[in-house]
């Protein structure tokens, strides 16, 4: 019976040895479980354990502690050639002297394939990768994307389970790059296998993603689905990690069923029917979160709960929306307004000193455990 999940990793630790001699825990019990034909993203900085874990996942590292199961079945020490896996690298580590057709046709060379099974699956992955016409070309005479294309083919030739992504976008240009997100993400639909993909860039996984497990030192620190890891983070690592947040200190002074009434000092007002994470108390030290473009701006107290005066201390426009600092009663925060018209006039956009007032919608802002 074919397992529910493509790949899962159950507790899994990866050790490694210092060159100063100590053991660090470069993956610290980290347990994922990823579905058949799902777009899952590993997003964190470096240093946080995406990489390590997605080469336990290849064969390329075996856990210290845990396993990796493979469509249920344990990997143990198990070599990458014998795992229905393949992984596409940032380099591309394509054969320079070796034609396009010669590159993506190596793997099955290799296994013994008929020359005539060989010619079909070469000329299908490269039909999946647009690249028709271009069989007889050598990487050099191709521009990135393409290249990227060949090795993305190289990979799919050999019809794998699972396909491994290690932050293959990096070395393309910004243009290029949001390009090959959208058409990652329509080939991965078109073919239906399991994408797992590495990468720091936190749009590109928010584009591209089914779930997405955010990480950091080793950890996991959420999982869930992109509208899930931006509206509601569950820590202020994420919060501050995916896209730009506000953070101001308050004690919670009364709770009600999943909102909390939090009194903020550096406002010197109280925010009520905020929404709160699990596990908090009444008394409790906490963080309020609250996204900069879901701040309202109003030039006086239109309503009497969550709103505070606000003095603008800087603007940045930027075309698509005017960046708006603001310092409340010595609370440095930031409100990103859209540009829904055009103006030229430069007295419709808010000067530095201008008084304002700021409206925090409940359903907007979070109440998370203090770090």
């Amino acid at each position: 019976m074919t397992s529910e999940f493509a790949v899962e990793m159950r507790d899994v630790v990866k050790r490694f040895i210092t060159p100063e001699g100590s053991e660090m825990a470069a993956v610290d019990h980290v347990t994922m479980q990823i579905k058949n034909g799902e777009f899952f993203s590993m997003l964190g900085s470096s240093g946080c354990g995406k990489t390590t874990s997605l080469r336990m996942i290849a064969g390329f590292e075996w856990p210290t502690e845990g396993e990796v199961f493979i469509e249920g079945k344990p990997m143990g020490h198990t070599p990458p050639f014998q795992r229905k896996v393949n992984t596409v690298f940032q380099s591309y580590a394509l054969f320079q002297h070796m034609s396009v057709f010669q590159n993506v046709a190596f793997g099955l060379e290799m296994e013994g394939a008929a020359k005539d099974e060989i010619e079909k699956r070469v000329k299908r992955a490269l039909e999946m990768v647009q690249l028709t016409g271009m069989e007889r070309r050598r990487p050099k005479q191709l521009s990135g994307g393409q290249q990227q294309r060949v090795a993305l083919a190289r990979a799919l030739v050999k019809t794998p389970d699972v396909l491994l992504l290690d932050e293959p976008l990096g070395a393309l240009d910004l243009k290029l790059r949001k390009e090959m997100q959208l058409e990652l993400k329509a080939l991965q639909q078109q073919l239906g296998i399991t994408f797992i993909y590495v990468t720091h860039d936190q749009e590109e996984a928010l584009t591209m993603s089914d779930r997405i497990a955010v990480m950091s030192k080793g950890k996991v620190q959420q999982m869930g689905t992109p509208v899930e890891i931006y509206e509601r983070p569950s820590n202020k690592f994420v919060a501050d990690f995916i896209g730009e947040s506000n953070f101001i200190e308050g004690k919670i002074k009364s709770l009600s069923g999943n909102e909390a009434c939090v009194f903020v000092p550096s406002l010197n007002a109280e925010l009520i029917g905020m929404p709160i994470s699990d596990g908090l108390v009444k008394g409790e030290e906490v963080t309020v979160c609250i996204r900069p473009e879901k701040i309202h701006i109003a030039e006086k107290n239109a309503v009497n709960q969550n709103m505070f005066r606000a003095t603008v201390t800087n603007t940045v426009y930027i075309g698509v929306d005017t960046k708006v600092f603001v310092d409340a009663h010595g609370a440095k925060l930031k409100v990103w307004e859209q540009n829904r018209i055009s103006r030229l006039d430069p007295k419709s956009f808010y000067t530095v000193g201008q008084e304002i007032w700021l409206m925090l919608m409940p359903e907007n802002t979070l109440v998370l455990k203090k770090d």
